[in-house]
């Protein structure tokens, strides 16, 4: 079953359970976990990424490249992780407890590479399209290692909060509180 399909799943289940008044509140909630994984922010990241190899001893001539990748990096949170024993509710008062919010994708869209910069000696040969790509590899990799500075996990988080507090305001409550498994609790109203 396609992702999108699932969603659409997931989009009808949480539309039948916020139009009928029989399944209890909690049920309501817990239905969001149809939906599979919540990305609630994007981001878009440019890393520039250079090479040259003109300090081989026994190859004549510089080969220096440069390219630049615009990356889109989605976060959210898998709501397939939640579970009936992370919801409780009493009254118009729930408490949520989410699984953290991670990286969910890294995309480099062809179309956003761009070669910057190439030069190559006489002698010496282009830079071959598997060189290309492992310099994409490492481009990701450096990317996917700067996350934290980005802040996307935390924007991520304050996105998710309000997207569920909300969705949990329609459903009538007046005292949400949410909390994710690595962080202490926070009540929101």
């Amino acid at each position: 079953m396609s992702k999108f399909v699932q969603y659409l799943n997931g989009l009808l289940l949480l539309l039948l359970a916020g139009c009928s008044s029989s399944i209890p509140k909690e049920d309501k909630v817990l239905a969001i976990k149809e939906m599979g994984a919540l990305a609630t922010t994007e981001y878009t990241v440019t890393k520039i990424v250079k090479a040259s190899d003109n300090q081989t001893w026994y190859k004549i001539g510089d080969r220096k490249i440069l390219l630049s990748v615009e990356a889109s990096l989605k976060a959210g949170i898998d709501l397939t992780q939640l579970s009936k024993d992370d919801i409780t509710s009493t009254g118009k008062s729930i408490r949520i407890k989410l699984p953290p919010p991670k990286l969910l994708s890294v995309q480099l869209p062809p179309e956003k590479i761009r070669l910057e910069y190439e030069e190559v000696g006489l002698l010496r040969s282009e830079f071959s399209q598997e060189e290309k790509t492992a310099l994409l590899a490492q481009a990701e990799k450096q990317i996917e290692a700067a996350i934290p500075e980005t802040g996307i996990l935390e924007t991520a988080r304050t996105h998710t909060r309000d997207w569920i507090t909300r969705f949990c305001q329609q459903l009538g409550y007046e005292e949400i509180n949410i909390e994710f498994t690595d962080q202490p609790t926070s009540i929101l109203r």
